[in-house]
């Protein structure tokens, strides 16, 4: 049995003429923390909606679990297939997305009850166990609009996690807060990596890069140029475009 939870082979996307992707080659494994940096551009979300087929391929295979994501499956077949692949892959984006007229509860408990199935009381008490665990419990019965944009993101952390993924995917998930509400979110996440949860986390948070994640990934231009361990990537990097991104972010 691979340890890969996610294999990436010659991955390629283009938008029109545009080539977005050129060709990424990646392993993901079980329990490992992926920080994925680099220049707004440079591919990284496009690479992580990819993975859930937000965005379909142009070219290449995405692997999850020993099981090709990207099959070419006839209509039904396929929305079936990406169904149960977006049960495993817990997405947080960089706004909420949460539903307004919904309370924190019930947005919370809508996908288990209508994708998963599960009963609406079990659904219930699942979603109290992931609020209190990004210590949220108390704002169960607000609604969205009723809680700092710091609560919503822990918010929509939940809801993922109610599905119960076997990887999180973070798209700048703290880009859109006040600087004050960043570290609860960051909080959360380095909670959940100590819990064991795969992640890969694009993200201009070079601390959360260097303390939290096993692997830093570089993008350019559609490109992985440099990977490695983070204390290695940011005290001895290889590539003159890491040092020349790395120079102007690290004051």
């Amino acid at each position: 049995m691979s340890e890969n939870l996610v294999e990436i082979r010659g991955l390629k996307k283009n938008f029109g003429d545009l080539a977005v992707l050129k060709g990424i080659d990646m392993n993901i494994r079980k329990g490992q923390i992926v920080a994925l940096i680099g220049a707004s551009g440079s591919g990284k979300s496009t690479l992580l909606r990819t993975i859930n087929q937000l965005e379909e391929a142009t070219a290449g295979e995405i692997w999850f679990d020993g099981r090709l994501v990207n099959q070419d499956l006839p209509h039904r077949a396929r929305e079936k297939h990406l169904n149960q692949l977006r049960r495993e892959i817990g997405m947080v984006f960089q706004h909420f997305n949460l539903f307004p007229h919904l309370t924190i509860v019930e947005n919370l408990t809508i996908g288990p009850i209508w994708v998963r199935k599960t009963p609406k009381k079990e659904a219930e008490e699942i979603a109290m166990y992931y609020l209190e665990k990004v210590q949220i419990a108390e704002q169960a019965a607000k609604f969205p609009g009723q809680l700092s944009g710091g609560q919503q993101q822990r918010v929509a952390i939940a809801r993922s996690l109610c599905m119960k993924p076997n990887i999180m995917l973070f798209d700048e998930a703290t880009s859109a807060l006040d600087p004050e509400m960043v570290k609860e979110v960051l909080d959360v996440m380095i909670s959940l990596a100590q819990d064991g949860m795969t992640m890969v986390v694009v993200t201009h948070e070079m601390g959360f890069a260097k303390s939290v994640a096993h692997r830093v990934l570089f993008m350019d231009e559609g490109e992985i140029i440099e990977e490695n361990e983070p204390e290695e990537f940011f005290n001895n990097p290889q590539n003159d475009r890491t040092k020349m991104f790395l120079s102007q972010i690290l004051h």
